[in-house]
């Protein structure tokens, strides 16, 4: 198991403030008020005495300015007059007091910054569950995110998992919550909470990377469904065997599109728009009701492309399709646009 003292899990970064952030913010604070103190003291220098030669330069004013806010005090230059001890008790006290504030603030900001994010990250596993944990924060994965999004799936009910710091970086200020390491290390998919993921996309940029994370992945969760992406078909067999439920071979996608592009290019534009929720043509999936059973395909009021049957996929112009049965998941074409008229 994880160190608890030291997690992996980067929280989103517009959850919280960048300790650095604040750390400069409070250094400019405390440089704001070293500048006003010491102008200050250079106005009214003529009501000081330094203990030496009796002379306050501007020098000696930052020098009182510095020992006088810090609470060092050593006494060599004081206020004589009735001007400059009113201006200290009224003012440079009230200074004096925040300037030390700021530096605590600092100081328990730093110490107690860590604090928080363990309890957020304590809050956020007992909460989490039934999310997407993405490996791999790539182009695939990106993409496959804003898919997600598009589906209605909210930024928290999505885990980054990428061994490249940047990456990582990347995904929190996107909002996401991240976990640096490698996506074949069950540590790193521990800390993912990838046992109570609904779901596991492997998007990693090699294939032996996919076959190994999906093997890790189905040792931590049997249940979960996960769904590899991978560069070559011919490595599509392992990827199963390591325990994936949907393998897709980008390289091979990609040329069908070019191929099909080249003697049918409104084709790959319909393959787009499905391929893009939220407007045009959506492919989705809805369960049959109790009225639709033992009806035709044809008679479901869309255009259904294949029926999920106990687990089996069949296509709509199977003839153990030709009616519906109860449990049977329809995948149709919805068009969103249509909908939105009709309301």
């Amino acid at each position: 198991m994880p160190d608890a003292t030291h997690h992996r899990l980067h929280l989103p970064s517009n959850e919280q403030l960048s300790p650095h952030v604040a750390i400069l913010r409070r250094v400019a604070i405390a440089v704001g008020l070293v500048l006003v103190n010491w102008l200050l003291v250079i106005i009214e220098r003529d009501g000081y005495r330094d203990a030496v030669d009796g002379h306050v330069s501007v020098i000696d004013a930052l020098y009182y300015t510095t020992v006088t806010l810090s609470t060092t005090g050593y006494g060599d230059i004081t206020p004589v007059t009735q001007s400059a001890r009113l201006v200290n008790a009224l003012v440079v006290t009230p200074m004096r007091l925040l300037f030390v504030l700021v530096l605590v603030g600092t100081t328990i900001q730093v110490l107690t910054q860590r604090s928080r994010d363990e309890f957020k990250i304590g809050r956020w596993r007992q909460q989490v569950k039934d999310h997407v944990v993405v490996c791999g924060y790539g182009t695939k994965g990106r993409s496959a995110i804003r898919a997600l999004l598009e589906r209605g799936r909210s930024r928290e009910e999505i885990v980054v998992v990428d061994q490249d710091v940047n990456a990582v970086a990347d995904a929190t200020s996107a909002g996401f919550f991240a976990v640096h390491g490698s996506t074949t290390s069950d540590e790193v998919l521990r800390e993912a909470v990838v046992d109570k993921a609904s779901t596991v996309i492997v998007a990693v940029n090699r294939d032996d990377s996919a076959a190994l994370t999906t093997l890790t992945v189905r040792q931590l969760a049997g249940s979960v469904t996960v769904v590899a992406a991978i560069r070559e078909q011919e490595n599509a067999d392992l990827v199963r065997q390591s325990g994936a439920d949907t393998v897709i071979t980008s390289s091979d996608a990609a040329g069908r599109l070019l191929g099909l592009a080249t003697d049918s290019p409104r084709t790959v534009h319909v393959i787009e728009d499905l391929m893009t929720a939220g407007h045009g043509l959506d492919i989705a999936e809805r369960s049959v009701t109790p009225d639709e059973v033992g009806k035709p395909l044809q008679a479901m009021g869309v255009p259904v492309l294949a029926v999920v049957r106990e687990g089996n996929l069949l296509h709509y112009n199977e003839p153990e399709v030709a009616e519906v049965r109860a449990g049977d998941v329809l995948v149709f074409v919805a068009s969103l646009d249509a909908a939105t008229d009709r309301s």
